[in-house]
Order: C-alpha cells, then sequence, then structure tokens
C-alpha cells in the first residue's frame, strides 16, 4: 500500500507533521511520497496535479491531507480508486474553492480537527461528517495541531490499523 501526503497552503512536502506520519505508514509497511504543491496556490490545480499522478499508479494507495491539502486529497478521491483517506483540519466549504460538495469514492475516511482552530472553522468538519457518515475526531488543538501531535499519530496508527489490510 501507497500512502500519498498532500500539504496545506504555506505548507512543504517534507514538514514535520508529514515526516512524523509518514514515518508511521512506514513502519505499517507502506511506501510514501510527498507531492510538492509549492508552485501552484491554486487548490483545484493541485487537485489535477494530484489526480494525474493517481491515475498513473498501480499500487492501491491511501490519501493523507492536511488543510488545502485535506481539500485536493477528498476531491481528488472522487474519481481514481482511492482505498482510504485521512484528513487533518481539512479546508472544506471554503467560498472561493471551486468544490463545495464531497463525495469521495471510497468507504474509509476519517478527519482531525482541532478546536482551536482558527484558520478552519471545526464546524466545517462537523458538517462534512455528519453528510458523509464518517469518523471525526475533534481534539484540543489549533489548525496545525502541532500541540497535539502525539494525539494525532496516535489516530493515524489506529486507523492504518483499521484500513490496512492483514493489521
Amino acid at each position: 500500500m501507497k500512502v500519498y501526503f498532500s500539504h496545506g497552503k504555506d505548507g512543504v512536502p517534507q514538514g514535520s507533521k508529514i515526516q512524523r506520519l509518514a514515518s508511521i505508514a512506514s513502519e505499517h509497511g507502506c511506501t510514501v511520497d510527498s507531492i510538492d504543491y509549492t508552485d501552484l496556490m491554486d487548490p483545484d490545480q493541485r487537485v489535477e496535479r494530484l489526480r494525474d499522478i493517481l491515475k498513473k499508479e498501480d499500487e492501491s494507495f491511501i490519501l493523507v491531507g492536511s488543510s488545502m491539502g485535506g481539500y485536493v486529497s477528498l476531491v481528488a478521491a472522487e474519481d481514481v480508486r482511492t482505498h482510504a483517506v485521512f484528513l487533518l483540519a481539512p479546508a472544506l466549504y471554503i467560498p472561493d474553492y471551486k468544490q463545495q460538495e464531497y463525495c469521495p469514492a471510497t468507504e474509509y475516511v476519517e478527519i482531525v480537527h482541532g478546536w482551536s482552530d482558527e484558520v478552519i472553522p471545526p464546524g466545517h468538519s462537523i458538517r462534512f461528517a455528519n453528510e458523509a457518515d464518517c469518523t471525526l475526531h475533534l481534539i484540543s488543538g489549533d489548525h496545525r495541531l502541532k500541540g497535539a501531535i502525539e494525539m494525532v499519530e496516535d489516530l493515524f496508527r489506529r486507523f492504518l490499523c483499521r484500513v490496512l489490510p492483514g493489521q
């Protein structure tokens, strides 16, 4: 299984959060790739980049996205055969973003969002989780979830144990 990470608007492909989660994915026998979107500010151009990469993928994969990368991962999951999606404070229902309704083609979607998120209101994740009937973890933390990284790591480990075959 391969895990593709999509960073947020101001993030980088090898940011500390991605590195920590990539290490966990590797421990579970997954290969990892972190897409570089630093040259693209438009979220829908990022979606197209990810779709183009995924359409060439032969291996089953999981998408992990943070903030704008959460939007990118969720939208891309609508028309590629995604095994599972794990979202961190996803930028959903943002007025300037092209897509406002989401229907990923996977049964495994899980969200982690901080109660004190000052960038993306937790209500956006609550709304999506309610509409999609997916798992949502609201935890103590801000948008970057930096102060709650150990909790995020634990939730990601549990997620992988649930969705990976034979775990």
